[in-house]
């Protein structure tokens, strides 16, 4: 989606956790990048400082292009070092307006100082200056020095780090002036790549207003004055407003009836969006993030976005009979604009649960179901989404016959269940069909898959949904009167409710693998949790002056290394067979052997008083157990 960024630090926190993630994210998909050292006004902030940081954790080139003037309360502007200049905004118009004066007599030696390191830098990217450099460095010029910086932030060679404050529009102006010098613009590519939904070759579209138009939604928002938003960023061609575009998810025609350039929280009508403009859509039926809009008569499906599983998730119920419409309404919207937010009603206890990437995300959802649509709600403790998979295969045959006078139901499926082979790529069905002979007729096929992935939504051990499954279809028989689609469906849902614990079924619950960074002096405290709470490490290293530790960990370990250092810690989600349910299932089996057994005995020492009481003690405890079994296995008791 980015073609570059402004990279924000924070002048008295420095780099923090997710500074170090998001800029190896940068990193890995080659985004060109400036930095932006906010909160300058703030006490405590050091410029010079975070850009030796962003240096030294990030191992990047950092290189400041301004200097500040006065920092803390004393903030006022900041020399530039290009143009060997100073810039002092106005406080009683909140930075609106500045004046161009020259550098300050005390600040003189330091800006030298710092212009010679930068026109090193720059001169050390570019041949040619290098050797006007050696020559004489005051030779080279201000348009000579913004190319070369241009062409080193395209490459990733330097970093050119600005200074202000946002709060009081001090620095925003230079930053935009940056913005628009050293980032790429669209017509600097290329093009993008996409693939042709028909023959599956790949096609190049260049960031043209003559090429057919190509645009990616990436983001669908809801306005309570305009209604439902779709952002998109156009890649080539020209959209009217008014005219319609092909949504290649579904292969259907939307109509785009206006198109809003957005600032802020205002939207500006405008006619029509070329390549490399984003802008904001209204009027369309069904269109989400990710979906690929084009030309009609020249589809194309551009990469789309990869969202993770929800890990946790809550129960919530409306408190009047009121808040019920408004509930499910303002639920429906917030999860179309949320693709990692999902909603559900649990089949046993009936509640609305509500699942997201972590107990921060689901606190921000309930808050704005309160805020922005008026919700008032009920809550219950967040429980961890478990999921549940096989451990080896097993055949099975099912009948499906029913007969109610005149035309009855019959499904007759021969099928293998078993893990899902090494090279199947993510989760799901894996669905094969081996029948030969016309034992199932063709058109019935699709009702067997349908029925097993309808069923995969509910595990054989507790209800949670099957991370993936292979399903190999054999054999079977139809009837020629009675059978049809609806009867291969269900017989393959019996079928799978049959043959899954055979199948060996586990619970997965969710695992972290996790990167801790920390202080050497926290080393002991880190380890020590982490073992404690189940967490394995497999590696410790050095990073930056700093200790690290690699390994998996449960997911609710995640938000206590930060509670107990200043530690960074990145995590990566997936699901590993759970062991303690297994552990509490044996212990509970115990008690019930020793409360059926002991009280036999006793009656034949003791009297039957000691019986009485006994049984009512092992009662007590039997209750207990269940109490805790349920709530160690259920998601949402």
């Amino acid at each position: 989606m980015l073609d570059g960024l402004v990279f924000l630090f924070s002048a008295v926190d420095g780099v923090e956790p997710q500074s170090e993630t998001n800029w190896r994210l940068a990193d890995n998909y080659k985004v060109p990048r400036i930095g932006f050292v906010n909160k300058m006004d703030r006490q405590g902030s050091d410029f010079l400082g975070v850009c030796q940081q962003v240096k030294d954790m990030l191992k990047s080139n950092a290189v400041p292009i301004v200097l500040n003037i006065g920092d803390e309360d004393e903030f006022r502007g900041i020399i530039d070092l290009v143009k060997n200049r100073a810039i002092v905004w106005h406080d009683e118009t909140q930075g609106a307006t500045f004046d161009v004066i020259e550098i300050p007599e005390d600040m003189k030696e330091e800006a030298r100082k710092y212009r010679a390191l930068l026109i090193e830098e720059v001169a050390s990217y570019d041949e040619d200056l290098l050797e006007k450099f050696m020559e004489d460095e005051d030779s080279i010029t201000e348009e000579e020095v913004h190319a070369a910086l241009r062409s080193a932030v395209m490459d990733m060679s330097i970093i050119p780090m600005i200074c202000g404050s946002a709060f009081k529009n001090k620095g925003v102006q230079f930053l935009l002036d940056a913005v628009c010098r050293y980032l790429p613009s669209p017509m600097d590519k290329e093009g993008i790549v996409g693939t042709d939904p028909n023959s599956g070759e790949e096609i190049l579209r260049k960031p043209d207003a003559k090429e057919p138009f190509a645009a990616l939604a990436f983001k669908i928002a809801t306005d309570p004055f305009v209604g439902r938003l779709a952002f998109f960023r156009a890649y080539s061609g020209r959209l009217d407003a008014g005219s319609y575009v092909l949504n290649n998810r579904s292969g259907k025609k939307e109509r785009i009836s206006r198109i809003y350039q957005m600032h802020a929280n205002k939207q500006n009508a405008i006619d029509y969006i070329e390549a490399g403009d984003i802008g904001a859509a209204v009027g369309f039926k069904s269109i989400k993030t990710g979906d690929t809009l084009s030309d009609e008569k020249h589809p194309i499906v551009l990469e789309s976005m990869d969202f993770p599983d929800p890990v946790i998730g809550i129960a919530i119920e409306p408190k009047t009979k009121a808040d019920v419409e408004k509930m499910g309404t303002a639920l429906s919207k917030l999860a179309e604009e949320d693709p990692t937010f999902q909603v559900k009603t649990d089949e046993a206890s009936g509640q609305t649960i509500i699942s997201g990437m972590g107990e921060l995300h689901l606190d921000i959802i309930v808050d704005r179901m309160r805020r922005e649509f008026k919700v008032e709600l009920n809550q219950g403790e967040p429980q961890v989404e478990y999921k549940e998979a096989l451990t080896k295969t097993a055949e099975h045959r099912e009948v499906y016959k029913k007969q109610s006078g005149g035309r009855g139901k019959f499904g007759d499926i021969v099928f293998e269940m078993g893990k899902v082979d090494d090279d199947f790529e993510g989760s799901g069905l894996q669905f094969v069909d081996v029948i030969k002979g016309g034992r199932i007729p063709k058109e019935f096929i699709p009702s067997v898959e349908k029925g097993f992935a309808m069923a995969m939504k509910n595990g054989p051990l507790a209800g949670f949904e099957m991370d993936s499954m292979k399903i190999t279809l054999k054999d079977g028989s139809f009837h020629a009167v009675d059978s049809d689609a609806l009867s291969f469906e269900l017989a393959a849902k019996l079928g799978y409710k049959a043959a899954a614990k055979a199948a060996g079924a586990v619970v997965l619950e969710p695992i972290m693998k996790m990167d801790v960074v920390t202080p050497e002096d926290y080393m002991g405290d880190i380890v020590g949790d982490l073992n404690r709470r189940r967490g394995q490490v497999s590696d410790m290293g050095d990073r930056a002056g700093a200790k690290t530790v690699k390994g998996p960990a449960l997911f609710n370990t995640s938000t206590k290394p930060a509670a107990l250092t200043a530690a960074t810690k990145v995590a990566k989600f997936s699901f590993a067979a759970a062991t303690a349910t297994i552990v509490l299932s044996a212990f509970l089996l115990l008690f019930l052997s020793i409360g059926s057994v002991l009280p036999a005995v006793l009656e034949i020492v003791t009297n039957k008083i000691a019986t009485k009481v006994w049984t009512n003690f092992f009662v007590n405890i039997f209750f207990l157990l269940i109490l805790q079994f349920k709530k160690a296995n259920s998601t949402y008791f």
